[in-house]
């Protein structure tokens, strides 16, 4: 993610909310600036040495990020290990785009010498199970009764 693009993490980390699909009233975008552990998925990105991002792309329009961070967030699990969030656009979702940056931000991290990734997940999110395909595991419940903590290790 290029500098002039980071604003747009506040536009993932809010299409990245799990929303059940019988929930039909509208969430406020101030969500994101409300709970300070989602907050801290985007706080000060850019600025540490632990943060890295990719994109994915559509005829030069950002439709997808996935972001590290090593911050007080529902997936962190210690001062080492970075934490994930991920994050597309609706209308591309179930293209398998998730999946390509999942795998690419997880070689990036390997690369880097990192032993290990966390994130956290509502049980009810879809993404689990994709999550599961590229070696994560579900390590116990997350900061609530309805969250996952899930690693993958390398």
């Amino acid at each position: 993610m290029r500098n002039d693009e980071l604003p747009l993490l506040e536009d993932f980390l809010y299409e990245a909310i799990f929303i059940p699909d019988w929930y039909t009233e509208e969430v406020p975008r101030s969500i994101i600036y409300d709970d300070p552990m989602v907050y801290s998925a985007i706080k000060d990105f850019g600025t540490r040495p632990d943060d890295y991002c990719l994109v994915a792309e559509v005829n030069g329009k950002v439709i997808g990020a996935v972001w590290a961070a090593v911050a007080n967030e529902y997936g962190h699990i210690d001062e080492e290990t970075p934490s994930l969030s991920i994050s597309l656009f609706k209308e591309y979702r179930g293209q398998g785009i998730g999946t390509a940056l999942m795998t690419k931000i997880l070689e990036y991290l390997r690369n880097k010498g990192y032993k290990k990734v966390s994130l956290g997940v509502n049980k009810k999110n879809y993404a689990v199970r994709m999550y599961e395909k590229v070696g994560f595991e579900i390590i116990g419940e997350g900061a609530n009764e309805t969250e996952w903590l899930m690693i993958h290790c390398f």
